[in-house]
């Protein structure tokens, strides 16, 4: 079943997939606490409880949160869903694993905080606005052996990811990647892009990789 897509909620696109493939991989036993944020649709929260998984999932969207209640109902899937900014809603809890599907797209007016739909990309002159604060924030709520999975761009500095996650105490790689063609934000800001040195004169497509951080026991 498809979810529905209102208008100004972000559309499961390809990593979604990539993320959604990840989650596959994991050999989380029923009845794990999986915490989706960024959840939009709640497509990625709705796979995790597919696969008996106690699911909460958050996004600071009011749209995305109606959205994502909606189609849990419709696929008759019980997920617990929050509205709050990142990890707000879920202070003083834990989990098995985090699901991110953050905002990672760099922009040109980097400084100011993204409005409307463009939350669901833009991420400051970097592209690392919401990035930084999952890599200092997460470790926090993970139990031991748990795992955060991630998706970004190679646009917003992966290794980077890695490193912080890994100062802080977790065991963190790139385990997944696939090169998508440029959708309709990245065509708009190619220019852009190739002035700041983000992309060479000869890349035609974008990177997606999957971060995988696990907690020790």
């Amino acid at each position: 079943m498809n979810p529905l897509v209102p208008p100004g909620v972000y559309a499961p696109q390809e990593d979604t997939e990539l993320l959604a493939g990840a989650l596959s991989d994991e050999p989380l036993p029923p009845g794990a606490e999986v915490l989706d944020v960024g959840t939009g649709t709640g497509a990625l929260a709705l796979e995790a409880a597919r696969r008996g998984f106690r699911v909460t999932a958050v996004d600071v969207a009011r749209r995305a949160v109606w959205a994502a209640r909606l189609n849990a109902v419709r696929a008759g899937l019980p997920v617990r869903i929050r509205r709050g900014n990142l990890f707000d809603p879920v202070r003083g809890e834990s989990f098995d694993m985090i699901l991110a599907n953050p905002p990672y797209v760099p922009a040109p007016d980097g400084t100011g905080r993204p409005r409307g739909a463009a939350r669901a990309w833009d991420a400051g002159d970097d592209g690392r606005l919401v990035v930084d604060r999952i890599c200092r924030e997460a470790p926090d709520l993970l139990r031991p052996g748990g795992v955060l999975l991630l998706v970004q761009s190679a646009l917003s500095g992966p290794d980077l990811t890695v490193g912080q996650l890994r100062s802080s105490g977790l065991k963190a790689a790139v385990t997944c990647r696939r090169r998508i063609a440029f959708g309709p934000v990245l065509r708009g800001r190619e220019r852009w892009l190739r002035e700041r040195g983000l992309l060479s004169s000869a890349e035609d497509k974008e990177e997606l990789v999957v971060v995988r951080a696990e907690l020790p026991v």
